[in-house]
């Protein structure tokens, strides 16, 4: 299943609210799995999202989370399929 990672830059002090917005997209999503966390360093959220299939992915990624007031900018990394086997 495609699997990626996407490291999120937010407006200060807004990551909080950011995370429950991606929760909420995301619990909405059929065939999705998630992990989410605040962190420190360059970035200040990190989104690991499994689904069926890459359409979804980008599609969710696209048009949801980027989308979200307050997200600056993001960095997707896709992981390689074949090196999860």
């Amino acid at each position: 299943m495609p699997t990626t990672y996407i490291l999120i830059n937010s407006d200060l002090g807004s990551d909080m609210e950011i995370i429950k917005q991606i929760k909420d997209i995301l619990n909405n999503e059929a065939a999705v799995k998630y992990e989410i966390q605040g962190v420190y360093g360059v970035y200040d959220i990190i989104v690991k999202i499994t689904a069926d299939s890459m359409d979804r992915l980008r599609s969710i990624i696209t048009n949801k989370i980027r989308k979200i007031d307050k997200v600056y900018s993001t960095l997707t990394m896709m992981v390689i399929e074949e090196q999860e086997k």
